[in-house]
């Protein structure tokens, strides 16, 4: 019986022993795979500066000036020289009629006007004034003889004729890209619409709308940059050139902003615009200086290595910082040290190591 209970005995303090040294090597290894680590952070100084605003919008290009070209008689088109994106200069020919008909009329007016001229003498000679002498003409008396010999209706089909030639060669009003070219040559264009398009692309605009509550950060002049959707047309930078007095329906406001286009935007074209202002004296921070805390921003300011977490309210921001709004009622003060990263898992009262 002796012998049982030694063995019981030396079991019981042989297990107490081994649980003991298993605690002992599991803290060991705790302690190992997590040492006590200091969190490491980046910060700036609190100062004033500018604030870059910028307002993200959609819009159209829309061509400042263009020019919608006609044929002023119905006759076959006998060339056309252009086609459309073709870039012109002022006075290139693009197309012209058949004038055949148009100079058999033209000569046939002369003709008329010449024998009129001639009766205007015979009417003249016949109330004793010298035909070559108009300027001795009394008024009245050239007017009458003008009207007897129908020289002004006459005049007025001449020159009519003279027109309808010069008008059957289209020629460009300015620089620009030819477009809505769609009649044949040897066809007759369609009656009462434009032959085709002249666009001057050196003179873009874009047109967009903002919501009423922006109207504040946008103004004439300010710098906007503008991207199309299709890659190959690239960046163009422009300034704002009118804002429409006048709030719609669903509470927007068209603005316009001239454009530098080039030969890569087109007239209604969609693109993105950006209008970028300097809003200055702004208290301004990084965007990754805020965290939320209880669904309220905070920003951590450092004091002797360790994190203070102050309560701020944020207001004008852009794609990288915000600006602070009544920051010195939330206890911030210019030169404060601002952590701006590694602060998302970071306390009040927090040990911090600043990294450069």
């Amino acid at each position: 019986m002796k012998k049982h209970l030694l063995s019981c005995l030396a079991l019981m303090m042989l297990v107490a022993c081994s649980n003991s040294k298993t605690e002992n090597a599991e803290k060991e290894g705790v302690e190992t795979v997590l040492p006590q680590q200091v969190n490491e952070v980046t910060v700036m100084k609190l100062a004033k500066g500018d604030f870059h605003h910028e307002l993200v919008s959609n819009g159209k290009m829309v061509a400042k000036e263009y020019a919608d070209l006609y044929f002023r008689t119905q006759e076959v088109v006998a060339k056309v020289y252009v086609k459309n994106g073709t870039f012109v200069r002022k006075g290139q020919k693009l197309a012209e009629l058949d004038l055949f008909k148009l100079n058999n009329t033209l000569v046939q007016n002369k003709n008329a006007l010449v024998q009129a001229e001639l009766e205007m003498k015979d009417v003249l000679i016949g109330q004793g004034y010298a035909p070559d002498n108009l300027n001795a003409v009394p008024a009245e008396v050239l007017e009458l003889a003008k009207v007897k010999s129908g020289y002004e209706r006459a005049k007025a089909q001449y020159e009519l004729s003279q027109y309808d030639v010069e008008q059957a060669t289209l020629t460009a009003p300015f620089d620009g890209v030819v477009a809505n070219l769609f009649d044949k040559q040897y066809n007759m264009p369609k009656s009462g619409e434009p032959f085709c398009r002249v666009i001057r692309t050196s003179a873009m605009e874009v047109d967009f709308t903002v919501l009423e509550s922006e109207l504040p950060l946008i103004k004439v002049g300010d710098q906007v940059e503008v991207m199309s959707y299709a890659s190959a047309a690239g960046k163009r930078t422009g300034s704002v050139s009118e804002i429409n007095p006048l709030v719609d329906a669903n509470g927007m406001v068209r603005v316009k902003a001239q454009v530098n286009g080039g030969d890569k935007l087109f007239d209604g074209m969609n693109v993105r615009i950006s209008v970028k202002r300097s809003v200055p004296d702004q208290m301004v921070v990084p965007r990754t200086a805020i965290v939320l805390r209880s669904g309220k921003q905070v920003i951590f300011t450092v004091k002797d290595n360790i994190a203070m977490w102050n309560y701020v309210t944020t207001g004008l921001e852009n794609m990288s910082e915000y600006t602070l709004v009544d920051w010195e009622a939330s206890g911030l003060q210019e030169g404060m040290t601002v952590i701006t990263t590694g602060n998302v898992n970071l306390a009040h009262e927090t040990p911090v190591k600043i990294i450069e």
